[in-house]
């Protein structure tokens, strides 16, 4: 909360001290600010959307169900893609696998589970294509997606 005041203050005395240096240029770059957040909107609120349905639907109970201790390789694909699918807060991510722990999960279920969500994009796709180009998006994404199995591997390996 503190850190979000403190930038917004940074942001609004840079915006200050630009209005002053050049009126027309703090104006033209604010409209174009205001344009691009315009272009996303719609992305934005259904990342939002997807957001508040994934904290309904996706509770700590219902995860440790499916991904229990002794579950096996099927819950960590299940996790990987609960988590690919899945747009958690990653202040929300670190405490949910430690809740799942306590509750039953495994491990490597919970791992697959943080590092999908923290990694890997599927609802956020359409705006990451939009922002940065299919390649990128693509790339990045089935990226994570290896460095996400990579992770799991070495924890189910390792715990």
């Amino acid at each position: 909360m503190i850190s979000g005041i403190v930038l917004y203050s940074i942001a609004l005395v840079l915006i200050g001290v630009s209005f002053i240096k050049d009126r027309k240029r703090t104006f033209q770059a604010l409209k174009k600010a205001f344009m691009v957040f315009k272009n996303l909107l719609p992305e934005i609120l259904t990342i939002m959307l997807f957001i508040g349905l994934s904290l309904a639907i996706l509770t700590p109970e219902k995860i440790s169900v499916i991904i229990g201790e002794q579950s096996g390789v099927l819950s960590v694909i299940g996790a990987t893609v609960i988590g690919s699918l899945a747009l958690i807060p990653s202040f929300i991510v670190f405490p949910l696998g430690a809740t799942l722990l306590e509750n039953g999960a495994g491990y490597p279920q919970v791992a697959a589970l943080v590092s999908s969500l923290m990694a890997i994009g599927v609802i956020s796709y359409p705006l990451e294509k939009k922002m940065f180009g299919t390649t990128f998006a693509l790339t990045r994404n089935i990226g994570a997606l290896v460095f996400s199995i990579i992770f799991t591997i070495i924890i189910w390996v390792v715990m």
